[in-house]
């Protein structure tokens, strides 16, 4: 029975893969939403996420830059990069301030807690080279390759980690070994998202430019009980799994971005499906009535990845996983990455894009 449902699931998932550009867009952006303190501006983001209340949005922005690391003197700076909004677009809450070298993915639990990744580490950089530390510093060309080093490099004694915090702000767990680690199945090297299961499982998604390309699931205590994946472009495999969500059936979605896929599993790591009709997913939500959003934030960038796609916010129903409607990145003509990369839609029906790019979180409402 079991084998039967996955099977009609994997039915209904497959779709064409030519380009889903045409939906119509029911949106229109709320200018000037997200409100910093003065003095402040927004950084680099990729995460964002919904508060427990629906309301309220949580944001792990990159200190006003694309990294919190001052490449100069070594030292992370020591600006609060967890922040919650309330509905108006203020910050009513900040946390989290000389800990991260580069927020990435965001999660609250049903607690409340907010769970944030790390996916960068403060390893020098040789003399004469400039550009990302860490994680990233393997995956600029985006199109190219994924290799790189996998593990701690010379001198990295912070990130690559994931930490759960309290809604005031305490650590209550630290996942993976500072500055990375080469072991596949330890935790963490470059850790792109974080979600939890309503068991307490905990999942993460690791592996950006250089990395290992696995799945890790660990018990509610912070044990590593399972992994999954390696390089590659086959089911199971991955070529940076960028973000993670669930459906209302606990199915566990991984945004498999250089493969342009979203792959479908369940809790225990076995393949049901894949779905190439929401592009380049950089970042996945999936709401109460398992309605789909994905942005993609990389099509037709720099790099010229998955032409003929455009970039932006596909949404669409997981009963017939049909693309229903598409929120267009505005900078068309964009040479880089731009629209959003992280996305997620709060209890009204409002949709929210963080931008690495163009640094800014983006509000989107029904017309």
């Amino acid at each position: 029975m079991l084998r039967f449902l996955f099977l009609t699931a994997a039915l209904a998932f497959a779709q064409s893969d030519a380009p889903t550009n045409d939906a119509p867009n029911p949106y229109h952006t709320v200018e000037g939403w997200a409100k910093l303190p003065d003095g402040r501006k927004m950084g680099s983001t990729s995460a964002v996420e919904i508060d427990k209340d629906g309301k309220h949005i949580w944001v792990a922005e990159r200190c006003g830059a694309n990294s919190c690391l001052d490449r100069q003197t070594g030292q992370i700076k020591d600006i609060p990069v967890i922040l919650r909004f309330d509905p108006a677009g203020n910050v009513v809450k900040s946390f989290g301030a000389g800990m991260f070298i580069a927020p990435h993915g965001i999660y609250v639990d049903k607690q409340g807690n907010i769970w944030v990744t790390d996916y960068q580490d403060n390893a020098p950089l040789p003399a004469g080279r400039g550009g990302a530390r860490g994680g990233d510093a393997a995956g600029r060309g985006r199109g190219a390759a994924p290799t790189g080093p996998i593990g701690p490099r010379p001198g990295a004694t912070k990130g690559h980690q994931v930490y759960k915090f309290s809604p005031d702000g305490k650590v209550l767990m630290t996942l993976g070994t500072p500055g990375g680690t080469a072991n596949p199945d330890e935790c963490c090297f470059a850790p792109n998202d974080v979600i939890v299961a309503p068991n307490g499982d905990i999942f993460v998604a690791q592996g950006h430019g250089a990395g290992n390309n696995r799945i890790l699931k660990f018990n509610k205590d912070g044990k590593v009980i399972k992994a999954w994946g390696k390089l590659g472009t086959g089911p199971g495999e991955f070529d940076q799994p960028h973000c993670l969500a669930f459906d209302s059936k606990g199915r566990l979605y991984v945004g498999d971005r250089n493969n342009n896929r979203v792959q479908v599993f369940d809790q225990d790591g076995n393949y049901i499906s894949e779905m190439k009709q929401f592009s380049r997913p950089s970042g996945i939500f999936i709401d109460k009535k398992d309605n789909l959003y994905v942005a993609d934030s990389e099509s037709e960038s720099v790099s010229r990845n998955h032409n003929g796609w455009k970039r932006g916010i596909r949404i669409g129903s997981l009963k017939d996983g049909k693309v229903i409607a598409f929120i267009p990145d505005p900078a068309v003509d964009a040479r880089g990455t731009s629209a959003a990369e992280g996305v997620a839609v709060d209890a009204a029906g409002n949709v929210y894009g963080a931008e690495v790019g163009p640094m800014a979180v983006k509000k989107y409402s029904k017309k």
